[in-house]
């Protein structure tokens, strides 16, 4: 018989499953695979996202949609989950959800806070290039 805990864990994994449609080439955070990437120097972008916030929401398909074009091919993408990966948030100094960082040559080139806008992201994205 499931406890508590573990029906809490589930209900929240399947909750995460649509907010992953939108970001599929989207990696979830994790510490080792999101410094190997930042340390080879190629482009990597890393989203502060969570399931329940709107403004996340409005930019997974603006982030989904740009990586799977061939200019921003190369990226690296990972999701930060902002209410479970607080050491990572912590390590990348973004304390707020709706984040996106850019990395390019192993160092951060571009921030934004709560930008939705498709050609904002563009924008943002294309200084890793």
């Amino acid at each position: 018989m499931p406890n508590r805990r573990q029906i809490l864990l589930s209900a929240a994994a399947a909750a995460l499953i649509p907010s992953l449609a939108d970001a599929a080439s989207m990696q979830r955070y994790a510490n080792v695979n999101f410094e190997d990437a930042v340390a080879a120097g190629g482009p990597v972008v890393a989203h502060i996202d969570a399931d329940w916030c709107p403004t996340c929401r409005a930019q997974r398909p603006a982030l989904a949609k740009l990586l799977d074009d061939g200019r921003f091919a190369a990226f690296r993408a990972f999701q930060v989950d902002y209410d479970t990966e607080k050491k990572a948030m912590r390590a990348l100094n973004a304390p707020d959800r709706s984040t996106i960082i850019v990395f390019r040559g192993g160092r951060e080139v571009a921030r934004s806070v709560g930008a939705t806008d498709k050609a904002a992201i563009e924008a943002l994205l294309a200084q890793g290039l």
